[in-house]
């Protein structure tokens, strides 16, 4: 009688299941859902997590009903095109007033959050198909179920703030700037003149590449079309506003800077304090030092930038190949961000997500090292950074032991993954990648390249 070893049946089985969860249908099903959960969390949960959209819906409204635009007729927090996704979500009132089960008084912050929701879902789905081509591209399987998993980690903050807009915009940039970088630099473009951070994204571009000049030119001649667009509606220096509204901000309670003083207010309330700030709607510390860190932090965020920028600069100097290096510098640059913010708003944890993804599709693609640790990295904070928002913000805000742990090692870890990222940079250095992986990185990234 023959003997069938466990092992032996055991491999089918395994290639089932291996089978089963590389199927595009099953992904694709997969994405939807985790939308459906996050968007139920975001309206059912605990914490109140869609609290921005009154006051997006108050700034469209504004915009609608007195003709009073924010970043035009006033300065404003967020660059220009953060107002369009805002009115986007807003142009869903004139069909919900013709739907007899929508009363008059439905059309609120409720159905403007739904609507917010929706134009994320669309965006995303978007993304996610240019990210697997559509079911096309079996090599990218795997990314995008760690897309899934990222965004089941974060939780409702990863589709219900403004930044939920610009990273699938970035994550369609990612996946086109190995065969399109002029495109993919348009694209970063855009979606930093809705939020600032995915300009890390074209610095790292134009650090790696071998054609630095349409870059450039890429970038500044979109920049340009956008604040002339913006002057011809009587903007002024306005345009440019969100610069000083940023640096002006004081410390706030989740930025990992403000560790030591929530550590403080915890033990000496008497000289450390949280307080509400009505301007900026954030929760900000108030005590010894406090101003002097606050004004210090943009310059040294400028420098630490700065300084990434001369190591992936090195880096390239040294043999480090293109496709090696971008994903690390982005890494880099982008984790630097958020660092070194006096901000620290838990969505900032989104960003992570665009250089992990083009990390593991570099990897894929043989021109990079495994993302594997940075990929799990990001997964941790994003994890810890939803149990710090929304649903435990409170016990934050109260100075919990517990919850000041989970945050100060939540901060911790984002200079683990720089350091990771860093090292990452000198590796590549090393000539760790083969020579045939640098000269594909440079075909895809060199003068050969189409706009």
């Amino acid at each position: 009688m023959t003997q069938v070893s466990p092992r032996s049946t055991a491999e089918p089985a395994e290639r089932r299941r291996s089978a089963f969860f590389r199927s595009p249908v099953l992904l694709w099903c997969a994405f939807v859902a985790t939308h459906l959960v996050l968007g139920l969390l975001n309206s059912y949960g605990g914490g109140y997590p869609l609290g921005d959209m009154s006051v997006y819906k108050f700034w469209v409204d504004q915009a609608v009903m007195s003709d009073f635009w924010v970043g035009i007729d006033a300065p404003w927090v967020y660059p220009i095109l953060a107002i369009v996704p805002m009115f986007i979500a807003r142009l869903a009132y004139p069909v919900a007033a013709t739907i007899p089960a929508f009363a008059t008084s439905t059309l609120d912050v409720g159905l403007y959050s739904a609507s917010w929701l929706s134009l994320v879902l669309v965006l995303d789905l978007v993304a996610f198909g240019v990210l697997t081509g559509w079911g096309r591209r079996p090599d990218r399987v795997a990314v995008g179920w760690w897309w899934v998993l990222f965004l089941l980690m974060l939780g409702p903050i990863a589709v219900g703030r403004i930044d939920s807009v610009t990273v699938p915009i970035a994550v369609i940039g990612v996946s086109l700037v190995a065969t399109r970088p002029v495109v993919a630099t348009v694209v970063f473009t855009v979606a930093a003149w809705i939020k600032v951070w995915p300009g890390a994204l074209v610095i790292a571009l134009l650090t790696v590449s071998r054609i630095r000049s349409p870059i450039l030119l890429a970038g500044a001649a979109t920049s340009a079309a956008i604040v002339a667009l913006a002057l011809s509606f009587g903007s002024g220096a306005n345009v440019f506003s969100f610069v000083t509204q940023q640096t002006s901000r004081g410390l706030q309670v989740e930025a990992p800077i403000t560790t030591f003083w929530m550590w403080a207010a915890a033990s000496d309330p008497a000289t450390t304090t949280i307080y509400f700030d009505t301007d900026i709607l954030t929760w900000q510390v108030r005590g010894p030092g406090v101003e002097v860190a606050s004004a210090m932090m943009t310059p040294v965020l400028l420098l630490a930038v700065v300084a990434v920028v001369l190591v992936g600069l090195l880096a390239r100097m040294r043999g480090a190949s293109a496709g090696a290096l971008l994903p690390a510098l982005s890494l880099a640059l982008i984790t630097t961000m958020i660092a070194f913010q006096k901000v620290g708003s838990p969505q900032f944890v989104s960003w992570l997500a665009v250089p992990v993804i083009l990390g593991l599709i570099s990897h894929r693609a043989g021109v990079a090292a495994s993302f594997r640790t940075p990929a799990v990295l990001v997964l941790a904070i994003a994890a810890l950074t939803q149990l710090v928002y929304p649903y435990l913000y409170g016990f934050v805000l109260g100075l919990n032991p517990i919850m000041l742990t989970v945050l100060s090692i939540r901060n911790g870890m984002l200079f683990v993954l720089l350091g990771v990222a860093i090292a990452a940079l000198l590796a590549s250095a090393e000539g760790a990648h083969s020579i045939g992986g640098d000269i594909h990185a440079r075909r895809i990234l060199g003068s050969s390249q189409r706009g």
